[in-house]
């Protein structure tokens, strides 16, 4: 009956681990393939920025972030909160084409924080007439309404 016993307790124990092992394995998969979705589409937002950036569309890059009042931007000028206000900085700090110039990420790191919000840490280069700005940013997106949108932006 000991050895019984024994056997018993080592087969429920070996069991549970093989059960609790394959459930892992499978949300891994799945993880990964959720990051992998969420990585690549959140590179065709910031590649649709650059393209609208370097034609000067500055609404068309600013289809990237989250059009709402609760969207924060924090730059050389401090804070800024809200979708119009981010807008209306940029065109006031880019107002001609020599301003702006041609804009390059440079994206050193996408992750995960939680459920549907990413982080992605990068460079930005813009070559300009006026002359060159390269700068770090730090951006928060979050999917809305099945868009990948940028909620925060930290760039200097």
């Amino acid at each position: 009956m000991k050895y019984f016993s024994s056997f018993l307790l080592a087969l429920l124990c070996f069991g549970c681990i093989s059960i609790k092992a394959d459930v892992n394995t499978e949300s891994l998969e799945q993880r990964n393939t959720d990051f992998n979705s969420a990585e690549a589409e959140i590179r065709l937002v910031m590649e649709a920025q650059e393209i609208a950036w370097n034609n000067h569309d500055l609404e068309g890059f600013m289809d990237g972030y989250w059009k709402s009042d609760s969207l924060k931007f924090y730059g050389s000028n401090g804070l800024t909160k809200g979708w119009q206000n981010t807008l209306d900085n940029y065109k006031k700090g880019y107002p001609t084409k020599a301003e702006s110039g041609t804009l390059n990420f440079v994206i050193n790191d996408i992750s995960k924080i939680e459920g549907d919000n990413y982080w992605v840490m990068g460079e930005y280069h813009l070559k300009r007439e006026v002359g060159n700005a390269d700068g770090v940013f730090i951006i928060i997106f979050k999917k809305i309404n099945g868009e990948w949108k940028i909620v925060a932006d930290m760039s200097c």
